[in-house]
């Protein structure tokens, strides 16, 4: 890395060391690329506070949402290769799924979270995420809340299921597959960039463990009416799921886990050139970039968010993907700019530190440009 960002580098050690120090964080890891190359990676605690195991660059964190990140840029890999179509009827490669209806449901709809098919069986369980074939089976029987294009319905679990069958029956390969051979290993982060983790690598992890951020999801199963029928009380999105050696082991492509650098590695490639490796064209960056929903509140949460191809698009101008309890990846394509942090203490309610680093980070390279501060970053 640059010596030129070695202050930019040492706010940051600093500021993730007095989150650990302050008990509001265990294990941070906070990585940076600008114009192809890293110029922050930093980490602070440890891997796993049973056994005082030092948190390293290279131990990979489940990072629940931000794995949607992973999914989708494996879809504009094959889209960029010719074989894939995001306007592909998922029905065409799937014919089961068009049961009840859902025949017109393209893979532009379920990247933009408009496809429908959000909800799950109120008693679907860790068990059954485990076993792909029971999942796309669930989503075969599965009746749409709204015809495809018509609601923007945040797909929390059912993206990956989506995402990953299609892709199965394109490739003929399991998506975390995919992922490791066209784009984690070109950019040399085999190690540390997955889908579902092989089984002789799940001791290099870093677990995760509940602060409050199932208080959270307790609040929002009686405050939101739609909450549960998208994350079930046995599979809410948390650290209770995310310990699970099966699930991690599995493919749930709407999480991932990942070390920062790696993903702030990945979205480098995605809006430039890394080593050798541009993972998309310009034209094709700027059609996932381009928004694929129309404003307006999103039906499970209630709040306004833009989607691109897989991607939720910033006012900020970044795009990237963000998981439940912390984690964050984006991209700042004008400014050549990735940030990535991934966590080990899964929390809510008490500011969002991760979110401001990302601000921290590229204020930094604006005020190095000359630019002003673009205004705070939202979800």
């Amino acid at each position: 890395m640059s010596g030129d960002w070695d202050g930019l580098c040492a706010e940051v050690q600093k500021t993730i060391d007095e989150l650990v120090a302050s008990g509001r964080e265990s294990g941070v890891q906070v990585a940076a690329y600008l114009g192809g190359r890293a110029i922050l990676d930093v980490r602070a605690g440890v891997a796993d506070r049973a056994t005082g195991r030092p948190l390293t660059a290279d131990a990979p964190i489940w990072s629940v949402s931000t794995g949607k990140g992973l999914t989708s840029t494996v879809v504009h890999v094959l889209a960029e290769q010719g074989r894939l179509d995001y306007d592909l009827r998922v029905a065409e490669v799937w014919p089961e799924f068009a049961r009840h209806g859902k025949d017109g449901i393209t893979l532009r709809h379920v990247l933009t979270h408009t496809a429908g098919v959000p909800t799950l069986p109120s008693d679907v369980t860790p068990e059954d995420f485990a076993d792909w074939d029971r999942m796309c089976a669930i989503l075969v029987d599965a009746e749409p809340i709204a015809p495809p294009g018509e609601l923007t319905a945040y797909h929390a679990w059912t993206f990956g299921w989506l995402v990953g069958e299609v892709v199965r029956r394109v490739t003929g390969r399991r998506i975390s597959r995919v992922l490791a051979d066209e784009v984690a290993g070109p950019l040399g982060v085999a190690r540390e960039l997955y889908l579902g983790v092989p089984e002789s690598e799940l001791d290099r992890l870093a677990p995760v463990e509940d602060r409050n951020l199932s208080v959270l999801f307790d609040y929002a199963s009686t405050a939101l009416p739609n909450f549960d029928r998208v994350a079930p009380p046995a599979v809410r999105p948390g650290a209770e799921v995310g310990r699970r050696r099966d699930v991690l082991a599995a493919d749930v492509p709407a999480t991932g886990t990942m070390t920062a650098r790696a993903v702030a590695r990945m979205f480098a490639a995605l809006i430039g050139e890394v080593d050798g490796v541009r993972l998309i064209s310009p034209r094709r960056l700027a059609e996932v970039t381009t928004p694929g929903t129309a404003p307006g509140p999103e039906w499970v949460f209630g709040q306004e968010i833009r989607w691109g191809l897989g991607y939720a698009l910033e006012p900020d101008g970044a795009f990237g993907s963000s998981g439940s309890g912390g984690s964050v990846a984006y991209a700042y394509p004008e400014l050549g700019l990735t940030v990535a942090a991934t966590k080990t203490l899964l929390s809510a309610g008490d500011g969002d530190p991760m979110e401001d680093l990302r601000a921290l980070v590229r204020d930094a390279v604006l005020a190095r440009e000359g630019r002003h501060s673009s205004g705070p970053v939202t979800r």
